[in-house]
């Protein structure tokens, strides 16, 4: 009998992990052991692990630093309240779940375009100038949606730049942001999500292309000597996490009867940063429990009040000198090695029996 392959097993255990947590924590809600503030914060932990996990793809896979990642969200967050609305009073569509999963799509979509559109220009740079680019680009998204307006009236979807007269009900006023949007999002919409983006993720790094972006991360001149089209899959990373940004946000804009596009400044792409950071560049898994983790934490430290963010950001700096610390990240080098080598020996074994 033909063995899986380590990759294939290690993705199954992924899979396996997340159902088992999301199990477990649905349980607790129908049971009401989870406390009202920790069952309020289910679906931003979703949000913020996708965020999390699509954002590695690009820092940790690709080896590109992105400061932009809040401006796709606030994409996908407007297009999935719009989508959904839209569904509602023009088309009468009463299912939440097919608006939901629509507008999870359309937010994608238009978000995945937006990184294609973004990522044409800023992928021929390097460094600090594509961070500093991807910044600024986060910021016109951001100014974009603050000068747009949009209304539906007896079907028709109206949408105006800068002024809000416009006919209809108004579903985004500018500044102000949405108005009045069915909250449709739910804790089981973001556990699909999650594995979405695993799969998305894990298969794509696990591939062909997978291995010619880590090519191109570990060395450009190499890879591109070997005839590697380093923009195509560099384009290839960036437009996949903008498309898992984008239905992130909007999951995350479906949980709001209102928000407003300053819910996506620069501050929300540093935050994702840093759970790309403190779980490991490049460690999917860390990624995860790292945003999983962060955004908890805060609500659990509410006790020390008006200390809460000093112990949260204490915490951060420990843990950060913690998974720094030279005899730490040999042990972790030493065991991955012993797993590698333990499997080495099976599959060579398995060969000598066939």
């Amino acid at each position: 009998m033909r063995k899986m392959k380590r990759t294939t097993v290690d993705a199954i255990i992924s899979y396996g992990i997340v159902t088992i947590a999301f199990i477990i924590a649905q349980s607790m809600i129908n049971n009401g052991a989870m406390t009202r503030a920790l069952k309020g914060q289910m679906i931003p932990i979703c949000v913020y692990i996708v965020m999390a996990v699509s954002l590695n793809l690009v820092v940790g896979i690709s080896g590109e630093l992105s400061l932009g990642h809040a401006g796709f969200m606030s994409i996908g967050a407007f297009t999935g309240a719009i989508v959904s609305t839209w569904l509602l009073g023009a088309m009468n569509v009463q299912n939440t779940t097919v608006r939901l999963i629509t507008a999870l799509v359309s937010g994608g979509i238009l978000a995945g375009a937006a990184g294609a559109l973004i990522g044409i220009p800023v992928l021929r740079l390097r460094g600090d100038y594509l961070a500093i680019v991807t910044l600024a680009f986060g910021e016109i998204i951001r100014s974009i949606l603050n000068c747009l307006y949009f209304s539906l009236d007896n079907g028709q979807l109206y949408v105006s730049f800068n002024s809000p007269d416009i006919p209809g009900k108004l579903i985004v006023s500018g500044p102000a942001g949405t108005k009045a949007i069915k909250t449709i999002s739910t804790f089981p919409a973001g556990f699909v999500l999650i594995l979405i983006a695993l799969f998305v993720v894990l298969n794509l790094i696990n591939s062909r292309s997978g291995r010619a972006i880590m090519a191109s991360r570990d060395n450009r001149i190499a890879a591109e000597a070997m005839g590697v089209n380093v923009t195509k899959y560099k384009m290839m990373a960036f437009v996949t996490s903008a498309f898992l940004a984008g239905m992130a946000g909007a999951l995350y804009g479906l949980n709001f009867s209102t928000f407003t596009a300053a819910k996506f400044k620069f501050d929300t792409s540093i935050l994702v940063l840093v759970f790309v950071v403190l779980g490991g560049i490049g460690n999917i898994w860390g990624s995860v429990i790292a945003a999983t983790l962060l955004t908890v934490l805060p609500e659990l430290l509410r006790a020390f009040s008006d200390y809460r963010m000093l112990v949260y950001a204490i915490v951060l700096i420990l843990v950060m000198l913690a998974t720094n610390n030279p005899t730490i990240r040999s042990l972790i080098v030493r065991m991955k090695n012993s797993v590698q080598q333990k499997d080495g020996i099976h599959q060579a074994q398995g060969g000598t029996e066939r």
